[in-house]
């Protein structure tokens, strides 16, 4: 008989896992109010096996079997799985849709038959299962259910999307992905053969300077979101973004190099883009 996990050591998994794998940011700010950091555990836990039946089965057919049973697991019972047992009262008490969930298994599911993107409108459609649902559950979780500021998040949660694509885009050749436009590179005079073959040019840094002029622009319309948040989640928000920027930054001040090194935000470097948002909130009195 399949094992039936409890409610308590449910929740100190989804804690154990979101505390113990590495992200570029943590799962859970310590800005955030300590009541909502397990509903954010719960959600993390989630997408964590999302994302790992999608990228670390090395199998596409059991890939995509394996995320029609998680979609089975989210529309059904959970079948006693301590993520499903920890994230049902996380749903129920913060009202969260279940559209996202289910979205983001979608993405998941969309990266493993689709390898190449013909224009942005293929990009951003992927952005709008892969990286928005994030956004509007961090709304949700923090109370925020109106479309207006979720619409204003999508802005921020591509941005932050295509910021990851740019810097890895060495990684993902390696899985045979490109998630740049084609018609982007063609318009650039770079043949898909020399992404793959990892071949640095200047046609392919005019593309991908391009590229990430498109993700700033995406970044700057998500900024009018910031100050319709509680001042904790908005000074969070506003990290993100600085992040996704800093990345685009990083990428930018190598020469849009990234064929031949992935571009890395450096510890220190993440620590002094938290020192330099707190401090420009300074005049805020965001921990009463």
């Amino acid at each position: 008989m399949e094992r039936r996990w409890g409610l308590d050591e449910s929740l100190g998994y989804t804690r154990w896992l979101s505390t113990h794998h590495y992200e570029n940011f943590h799962v859970v700010s310590v800005l955030l109010p300590k009541e909502l950091h397990q509903d954010f555990y719960n959600v993390y836990a989630f997408c964590r096996w999302a994302d790992d039946l999608g990228d670390e089965i090395g199998d596409t057919v059991e890939s995509l079997r394996l995320l029609s049973w998680w979609r089975d697991l989210l529309l059904g019972d959970g079948g006693g799985h301590p993520v499903f047992v920890a994230l049902r009262p996380t749903i129920a008490a913060r009202r969260l849709p279940l559209v996202c969930f289910d979205n983001l298994i979608r993405a998941f599911e969309h990266d493993q038959v689709v390898m190449r993107y013909q224009n942005w409108d293929e990009v951003f459609a992927y952005c709008v299962n892969s990286a928005n649902p994030v956004g509007r559950l961090v709304l949700a979780l923090c109370g925020y259910h109106d479309e207006e500021r979720a619409a204003l998040s999508d802005f921020t949660c591509t941005g932050l999307q295509l910021a990851n694509f740019w810097q890895d885009v060495r990684v993902d050749v390696g899985k045979d992905r490109i998630y740049m436009p084609l018609d982007l590179l063609a318009r650039h005079g770079v043949p898909e053969s020399d992404v793959m073959g990892l071949r640095q040019s200047a046609q392919f840094e005019a593309a991908l300077a391009e590229a990430v002029g498109v993700a700033r622009e995406l970044f700057v319309k998500g900024l009018p979101l910031i100050p319709t948040l509680d001042a904790r989640l908005a000074l969070d928000i506003e990290l993100f973004s600085r992040g996704g920027m800093a990345i685009l930054d990083k990428i930018e001040a190598g020469g849009y190099k990234v064929l031949d090194a992935r571009p890395k935000i450096e510890k220190g470097e993440r620590v002094w883009l938290l020192v330099k948002t707190i401090l420009s909130w300074s005049k805020k009195r965001i921990f009463a």
